[in-house]
């Protein structure tokens, strides 16, 4: 098994992680419906019709953010992804976790049409998670956020200074967590699910 082979295993999969992350979030922000329908556009992806930003903006943020996570993704760096939803007082509201794991071991070629198959079902799976989530109120705001496994460090990296330590307030409480949908093949592993605040969270 050559270091050539584990490299190109890794990036392999987090290129395909990287593209269905982008997609899965751009569908979870036209699923909350915080956006006019006319600021996306139908597509096709893995051979299935998803909605892709139109609006350049709304687009550029989704794809800088998630693009800027490929080299931690491909080092096992990132733990989750986040689509978190935030009140007036910047409190979340809602919570969609991506939780990964990238066999950083796996020497093997990546069958890129099994990993595609495996995650095509997230967006089958998606739309009937709507009726799990909450109505959010009216000027909600939201941001993609990475929790990492250890810090990059920015003096070697230039795609870690797009990434800063946030500061936002979090829940007191454990929250309330509601799976949707998981995989597990080589060389990756995804989690996905909802986190509420907890019953007993103080209210905002």
């Amino acid at each position: 098994m050559s270091i050539i082979q584990i490299e190109n295993g890794a990036g392999e999969t987090a290129r395909i992680l990287v593209e269905f992350l982008e997609v899965a979030i751009t569908s979870i922000v036209f699923l909350k419906g915080i956006y006019p329908p006319g600021a996306f556009e139908r597509r096709k992806y893995m051979n299935l019709v998803v909605h892709s930003a139109r609006h350049p903006e709304l687009r550029d943020y989704i794809h800088s953010a998630v693009s800027g996570l490929h080299p931690f993704i491909q080092k096992g760096l990132v733990e989750r992804v986040a689509v978190i939803f935030f009140n007036s007082d910047s409190i979340p509201v809602e919570r969609f976790m991506f939780k990964l794991t990238v066999n950083q071991s796996y020497g093997s070629r990546v069958e890129e049409a099994d990993l595609e198959f495996s995650l095509r079902s997230f967006f089958i799976k998606l739309p009937f998670s709507e009726s799990l989530t909450r109505v959010l109120p009216q000027d909600c705001r939201w941001e993609i956020t990475a929790y990492f496994r250890s810090l990059p460090q920015t003096s070697t990296s230039k795609d870690a200074e797009l990434w800063i330590p946030t500061d936002i307030q979090q829940w007191q409480q454990p929250p309330l967590i509601t799976p949707i949908k998981s995989m597990s093949s080589e060389p990756l592993s995804v989690q996905f699910y909802l986190e509420h605040p907890g019953l007993s969270e103080p209210k905002a």
